[in-house]
């Protein structure tokens, strides 16, 4: 079974200077992080500063600092007026911390997992991970980075993938693995007689809790404390939506979740699953092949699966109908989507 958007067959035609190129690309994913995480684009954002002064405000050595705002201003994320920095519209707009669509959160998950990455060459050779999962960990600032990073993700494409779901008539959704709730939030949104329930690990919790009431949801909106792994799930609803929570753990256990989830469903509930999602030749498109590995370095059994995996996997738990829906999303991103059935 072919995936919904098929990437180019044709193979890159490499060239030694396009292979230096990919293998020396991390340093500008580490001067980014750098300047994310000194928040040089919250500073930059509204204000036109010379390095020295804007090395003042955030306690750095200022001949380094210019040069880590040079390299920003090469990139096109800075602006260089003279001896004086600000922040290009685009920066201002998704890197600074006081803009609505910063995505600075995702960028600092980025910078967490770049430590593991280097470290791949273990993973493979032990067929086990070589970091915390991320979804687990304990540290506060990397929980927050995954949790509002997925938030960050999630608002990009929430808004267009939501209106593009018919839930008319469809009164309580279960977010499973929902993590600070923003597809459960757009939903609500879309559909105004609809409830949902946020279910995710407690440490998740106060993410969710502050972000529906951000969204002033929190009357129609709930949390339940659930390990996905170990326990069940409330029962009673007739929408069951799973983004990006198969990809984290092996096809045993992505059965279960699965079982678990058509058994949380009233007969005629809908089942959606979001995932990265391969051809069944596993080799494209090249975004979920290269997030198998993200798997492999931080999950004991996590991987990206095959559209025919995941609707096999569906069929299995007991849906029927079972289809990828026809949105176009990117990395490789894709819906699947089955009815539990009337005798169920």
């Amino acid at each position: 079974m072919k995936a919904f958007k098929e990437e180019s067959l044709e193979k890159r035609e490499w060239t030694p200077a396009g292979l230096l190129e990919l293998s020396g690309s991390y340093w500008s994913t580490c001067a980014l992080h750098a300047a994310v995480k000194l928040d040089v684009f919250t500073f930059l954002a509204d204000a036109t500063m010379a390095a020295d002064e804007l090395a003042t405000e955030l306690d750095c050595d200022s001949r380094a600092l210019v040069m880590l705002l040079n390299a920003m201003a090469a990139l096109g994320l800075l602006e260089k007026q003279g001896e004086e920095f600000t922040d290009t519209p685009f920066a201002a707009k998704f890197l600074s911390r006081d803009s609505h669509g910063y995505l600075g959160h995702i960028i600092m998950h980025h910078h967490h997992l770049v430590s593991g990455w280097s470290r791949l060459d273990e993973a493979v050779k032990s067929g086990k991970p070589v970091r915390e999962r991320v979804s687990h960990e304990e540290v506060e600032s990397s929980r927050e980075s995954f949790l509002m990073g997925m938030f960050n993700l999630a608002n990009l494409l929430a808004p267009k993938i939501v209106p593009q779901i018919d839930l008319t008539g469809r009164r309580r959704l279960i977010d499973v693995g929902g993590g600070p709730g923003t597809y459960a939030i757009y939903f609500a949104k879309q559909n105004p007689e609809l409830d949902a329930v946020i279910c995710d690990l407690p440490t998740t919790r106060s993410f969710a809790e502050r972000t529906v009431a951000h969204f002033d949801l929190s009357d129609r909106i709930g949390f339940i404390a659930v390990d996905l792994e170990k326990e069940g799930l409330p029962e009673g609803f007739d929408v069951a939506w799973l983004s990006h929570v198969l990809h984290g753990i092996g096809p045993e256990t992505c059965a279960t979740i699965l079982k678990n989830a058509v058994t949380a469903l009233e007969p005629g509930g809908l089942i959606l699953i979001q995932e990265f999602i391969l051809d069944d030749s596993r080799v494209a498109p090249v975004f979920p092949a290269l997030f198998s590995l993200n798997m492999l370095l931080g999950t004991p059994e996590g991987q990206a699966y095959s559209e025919g995996e995941l609707i096999d996997m569906l069929k299995d738990a007991g849906a029927t109908d079972v289809h990828r829906l026809p949105i176009e999303l990117p990395n490789g991103a894709g819906i699947i989507a089955g009815i539990v059935p009337q005798n169920h």
